[in-house]
């Protein structure tokens, strides 16, 4: 996934993961983080993903959200009450920085540090690693914003947030802190490719939304102030709101006057996840099954079609018959669809489950005669790929049973940073043959099962698989 300056998403790098030190928070148990605020009961609920962003919207309905915001308008929704804006102030704070500043932070990495000026973003960034007393300059003596990339690396709460919102929306979900003096602003008028949820977390921002020039923009980029016209929306976020813009929506954001300093977390979701996005990712497969049995498929194009010699040629024609004929055979379910580069991205990049123990295979080990289920169904996806084997007879399929529970939270949303050799075995996890698919599928769709009902041909075959599963970590006994 494409990253760009504002809302910092997976890309391709070899940058070395840098093992850090927990802070005190990190000590805790995950299960009860500390509020630097007192013992302060967490205003989200974390039984599930779809309860964890009820919270996190309340008071809007989900259903509403969806049917009149989601993808359309922006929504700000104004929590004044003293439990919200303490929780929002311990998710991360000014002081949270100057602390990490000790565990290795880098520029450009980590910290971008940036200021509007006459609309025009300057990058103040040094080289190497970040100094506490360089940053307090940079906020009180240049007036420039700290942009801190994926808090969730360090911060607890962060991660339990973020995973949570990953399972819910079926997509990377990253984050960014902005830490911005007051009477500054950092970035000048742009739009991003993703989803926003914005939480103020201390002091307050003023926010001035456009109407998009390109609706759910698939990429980020600047606007002039020529183009944007005037502000639809002039918004001031106190600490504990929630502000919510689809991709594409002009912004620009500044501290007022008199306010120290704002602190303001981005979450950020659905980059490369459109209706486009998924057609390009089965349609390499779907070509390829359909010209296995569609024999005007296989046929060979004119002569000389691609030297463009190929006179009176209606091509297009040509093509739109194909595909349909394709559009047809698809609503009928043959041949199968199947995104496998958009579910091995997503499963490879995500968080792992929220948790600081190592997950382990859990209870005894499975029998013939014992009712199993799936653990962290959430982090699992299956896929029918070709084997990847290289032989001389014709391309096999097999299943593929992908998961997250390897990932590691110190790399999210950082791009590549695994040894060659790791990312291989993550993003391939276990493999069986094409006759599993029922079985799996069976496991995925029930609650529990008994190893004995599963739709396998032999005794040996079903405790094969459930072996296989529980030594991953991904099945437990009941």
């Amino acid at each position: 996934m494409k990253a760009h300056p504002q809302i910092k998403m997976p890309k391709k790098s070899k940058a070395k993961i840098v093992k850090r030190r927990s802070t005190d928070n990190e000590q805790l148990c995950p299960k009860q983080s500390r509020l630097k605020h007192g013992n302060t009961a967490s205003p989200l609920c974390f039984q599930s993903p779809v309860s964890l962003f009820e919270s996190l919207i309340q008071p809007m309905e989900t259903e509403q959200f969806f049917r009149d915001y989601w993808e359309k308008k922006p929504l700000h929704l104004q929590r004044s009450d003293s439990s919200t804006a303490f929780y929002c102030q311990s998710l991360f704070q000014l002081s949270d920085l100057q602390s990490l500043c000790s565990q290795g932070l880098e520029y450009y990495r980590d910290i971008n540090v940036v200021r509007c000026i006459n609309g025009k973003k300057k990058v103040l960034n040094k080289e190497g690693q970040v100094k506490n007393s360089v940053l307090n300059k940079n906020l009180v003596q240049d007036k420039a914003t700290i942009q801190f990339h994926q808090p969730q690396r360090f911060k607890n709460e962060l991660w339990r947030i973020q995973e949570k919102m990953e399972c819910f929306f079926g997509a990377l979900v990253g984050s960014n802190v902005y830490i911005t003096p007051q009477e500054s602003q950092g970035l000048p008028a742009h739009y991003d490719d993703v989803e926003v949820f914005i939480l103020q977390l201390e002091g307050q921002k003023r926010w001035l939304l456009y109407t998009p020039t390109v609706p759910l923009a698939a990429e980020y980029s600047l606007e002039s102030e020529e183009r944007i016209g005037r502000p639809t929306h002039d918004i001031v976020l106190e600490v504990g709101d929630l502000l919510y813009f689809p991709r594409g929506t002009i912004h620009q954001a500044s501290t007022p006057a008199g306010v120290d300093h704002s602190t303001h977390l981005t979450l950020s979701t659905y980059q490369r996840m459109s209706w486009g996005d998924l057609l390009l990712d089965i349609f390499p497969s779907l070509l390829c099954d359909s010209s296995r049995t569609e024999v005007s498929l296989r046929e060979g194009m004119p002569r000389r079609l691609l030297l463009g010699s190929s006179e009176g040629l209606d091509t297009r024609r040509q093509l739109a018959s194909m595909l349909r004929s394709l559009a047809d055979e698809m609503e009928t379910g043959m041949p199968e669809v199947r995104s496998t580069h958009m579910k091995r991205d997503f499963i490879m990049n995500r968080l792992p489950p929220y948790s600081q123990q190592q997950l382990t295979p859990s209870g005894k080990m499975p029998s013939l005669e014992d009712m199993v289920c799936l653990r962290f169904k959430e982090h699992v996806v299956i896929t029918v790929e070709p084997s990847q084997e290289r032989t001389d007879e014709a391309t096999e399929l097999v299943v593929f049973v992908l998961h997250s529970l390897k990932n590691q939270r110190e790399s999210h949303m950082m791009g590549d940073s695994y040894d060659e050799k790791v990312e291989r075995d993550i993003s391939r996890g276990l493999k069986f043959p094409l006759s599993h698919l029922q079985a799996l599928q069976q496991l995925q769709q029930v609650e529990q099962l008994a190893v004995a009902q599963l739709k396998l041909p032999t005794q040996e075959d079903k405790l094969s698989l459930v072996l296989a599963l529980w030594s991953e970590s991904l099945l437990v006994v009941l």
